[in-house]
């Protein structure tokens, strides 16, 4: 090999170890950038899980406190909770039976 050649080569060689270092070094910094990608990515989910904790107890203690008071308001004023619950039962009753009453007219005319 002449004098050049061996020059040339030496300076790939360099060029390739640099490539190679920079390479290795992009690698590593990816490597740390996905751990901190994954422990955010945990802590997102643990807190979405206390959430959806909080927001189910904080539920269930309203449905007690509406089971309570409407126990305590039948209990305080029973004719009262019997006027409306026959109210919202006929209510309902009359729409369902429009609602069939239209349903039975629209497919007896087609």
């Amino acid at each position: 090999m002449t004098n050049q050649a061996t020059k040339e080569a030496t300076n790939n060689e360099g060029i390739f170890k640099e490539a190679l270092n920079t390479t290795a070094e992009r690698v590593a910094r990816t490597g740390l950038k996905v751990e901190e990608l994954k422990e955010n990515t945990s802590r997102v989910i643990e807190d979405g899980i206390e959430g959806a904790k909080r927001m189910a107890k904080q539920g269930r203690q309203a449905t007690e406190d509406f089971v309570d008071d409407t126990a305590h308001r039948i209990k305080r004023d029973p004719l009262r909770s019997v006027g409306i619950t026959f109210g919202v039962a006929f209510g309902l009753g009359a729409i369902v039976g429009l609602l069939l009453t239209r349903k039975s007219k629209a497919s007896n005319d087609c």
